[in-house]
């Protein structure tokens, strides 16, 4: 049996861990020749205090949008220019709803992402986005901690 990658999800939030996930997934996508295709997820209600409470005027949401796309810009040239393919997607979503869903819209083969590891009450309450993608995808997923201060 045979392991064949022709597309593989990476989610960026723009930490370490997100940029170590890069790292990896170009090893693979180098090796398998397949296409990356980066998500970042930006919040689009950030703001909003309760269904009729105040909401954050329409131009801070343009000024959001415009932000993340110019980061995952930076992104999507970095993988470029290290001569993968590549394609950069925006989503308004819960991060862990909006990879799954992406994956599957994408038909990813694998998806590479960063941790960061969680502890604690926090980590009970909330999981991590990890490890509920890891839960609800059909495709294999690695998980990449962010590097360490040695290197």
């Amino acid at each position: 049996m045979s392991f064949e990658v022709k597309r593989i999800l990476v989610p960026v939030d723009f930490s370490d861990s997100a940029s170590a996930a890069i790292d990896h997934a170009l090893g693979i996508a180098k090796v398998f020749g397949a296409t990356i295709e980066l998500l970042h997820c930006y919040p689009a209600t950030l703001g909003t205090l309760s269904p009729y409470g105040p909401v954050l005027p329409d131009n801070t949401h343009q000024a959001l949008r415009e932000s993340a796309q110019s980061r995952i810009g930076a992104d999507r040239d970095r993988v470029h220019e290290a001569g993968v393919k590549v394609n950069a997607h925006l989503s308004v979503d819960v991060p862990s709803h909006a990879i799954v869903e992406a994956a599957k819209e994408l038909d990813a083969d694998l998806i590479v992402m960063g941790t960061r590891g969680l502890t604690g009450l926090r980590h009970v309450l909330l999981g991590s986005v990890a490890e509920r993608t890891v839960r609800a995808v059909s495709c294999p997923v690695i998980t990449v901690p962010a590097r360490n201060a040695d290197g």
